[in-house]
């Protein structure tokens, strides 16, 4: 009989915590036991799981023992509190947030991209950026072939990447104005319905904001590339969901877009969506609820020998999250390590 194991969620309540939770349904994800946690805000909300309808409890040192695996959706302060004490108590925790992503003994895995990053987990294994995981499942397969010296990539991310209140929010802007009213900002700091503006995560002395920085630093690590030349414009957009990246490569030799095409038809996690007739290529709605980083548009860069452009949109909230995490879970137990 197939091994099962007991699984937590700890932000259940939220956007990824909720996609995590469908994911494990949806993959027939080997679940003995499932734990939702939350703050206390959400505790004793109820969420489907198959024929169950599971209870979401308050996180505390008790309710985490026992566990083989924690998904962490909940925020870095939340994460820097808790794993350890899961980890403590036995399970491997894969962690969504920003808290251990730059820490040299974490792992900060993209399957399709350094699957063998996991052997190295002390207990905890960190789930990328989501911006950073649609670049690298994209960016991976031409780099193994042709290096790549320099990236320019400029984001265009939707609503979700700040959260579900932040789409209820958009939908709500939307309404006002075309009801002729003005739009209320409680979770962004400006309307994103029909309007758009710079990444507003803090900004750093050098004039990039932690988002930037993060695709960045994060990028080299997951490519092991730690010279890997990358610079990164990241801007939110009154799209609900998925994220969009124009990218410019530079690699140290030619690489056409016939052989690009060719590699990444062939690679995996990616869908390659062009038609240059007829002008259409990746969009968000395209790739809503899809599990692919969709690729199109690609072709040479006028301005450099070496040079190649590309377009991409993937789901946000499930590769840019709540799948990465699950197929890191399953990467687990295919190699033994859980």
């Amino acid at each position: 009989m197939s091994k099962t194991y007991r699984v937590g969620i700890l932000g259940a309540t939220g956007a990824v915590g909720v996609e995590i939770l469908a994911l494990l349904q949806e993959r027939m994800f080997p679940v003995a036991e499932l734990r939702l946690f939350s703050s206390e805000r959400s505790a004793g909300k109820h969420l489907p799981f198959g024929d169950e309808l599971l209870t979401v409890q308050t996180v505390s040192t008790d309710a985490l023992s026992g566990l083989d695996i924690l998904f962490a959706s909940a925020g870095s302060s939340v994460s820097r509190q808790w794993l350890p004490h899961a980890v403590a108590a036995g399970a491997v925790t894969i962690d969504n947030s920003s808290a251990y992503r730059m820490d040299p003994a974490v792992p900060l895995v993209v399957p399709e991209v350094n699957a063998s990053a996991v052997l190295s987990h002390q207990g905890i294994i960190a789930n990328p950026n989501c911006t950073t995981i649609l670049l690298c499942v994209a960016i991976a397969p031409l780099h193994r072939v042709v290096p790549i010296r320099r990236i320019v990539v400029a984001t265009y991310q939707s609503a979700s990447g700040a959260g579900a209140r932040a789409m209820a929010e958009v939908q709500s802007q939307a309404q006002s104005i075309l009801a002729g009213e003005p739009p209320a900002t409680e979770v962004l700091p400006y309307p994103l319905a029909f309007n758009l503006f710079p990444h507003n995560s803090p900004m750093d002395v050098s004039g990039y904001c932690e988002e930037e920085l993060k695709m960045v630093r994060e990028t080299r690590k997951i490519m092991e590339e730690p010279a890997l030349l990358l610079t990164a414009t990241c801007v939110r957009v009154p799209v609900l969901r998925a994220h969009s990246e124009a990218v410019n490569l530079e690699f140290t030799a030619p690489c056409s877009p016939e052989r690009a095409r060719e590699l990444l038809h062939q690679a995996p996690g990616v869908m390659v969506v062009e038609d240059f007739e007829r002008n259409y290529f990746p969009m968000p709605l395209d790739a809503t609820g899809k599990d692919a980083v969709l690729v199109g548009r690609i072709r040479r860069d006028l301005s450099h020998d070496h040079g190649l452009e590309l377009w991409l949109c993937g789901d946000q909230i499930r590769k840019g999250a709540a799948l990465n995490a699950v197929q890191i879970a399953e990467l687990l137990i295919a190699r033994g390590l859980l």
